[in-house]
């Protein structure tokens, strides 16, 4: 099996487009969907079960944010779409816009 070499410095991760939360009884879950077809899932390490869910929202952000930022030199926005059903969000996550001075 021949295997392909990464490009020096590609991230490992491609750049975020949105957020899957889900709320279990063993904790609460992500999956992270990347503009490249990949795909990151775990869980939100440091939150309990019952932990409230606009608290498991800013961490899951919080999350992808330090991603952006790590891996894509990026900030982001991460904008929360209405529940459709309980224990289930979703939000989508867009380049923020640059100040002024600053390149992205």
């Amino acid at each position: 099996m021949v295997r392909k070499r990464e490009k020096k410095g590609q991230p490992p991760f491609g750049m975020p487009k949105g957020i899957v939360l889900l709320s279990t009884p063993a904790g609460w879950r992500h999956s992270v969907l990347a503009v490249d077809g990949g795909m990151l899932c775990g869980h939100l390490a440091g939150l309990s079960a019952n932990a409230d869910p606009t608290e498991a929202q800013a961490a899951a952000a919080a999350m992808v944010a330090g991603l952006a930022r790590d891996f894509h030199e990026a900030r982001v926005d991460v904008i929360w779409d209405p529940p459709r059903e309980p224990g289930n969000w979703t939000a989508q996550v867009t380049r923020a816009a640059s100040p002024p001075n600053q390149q992205p």
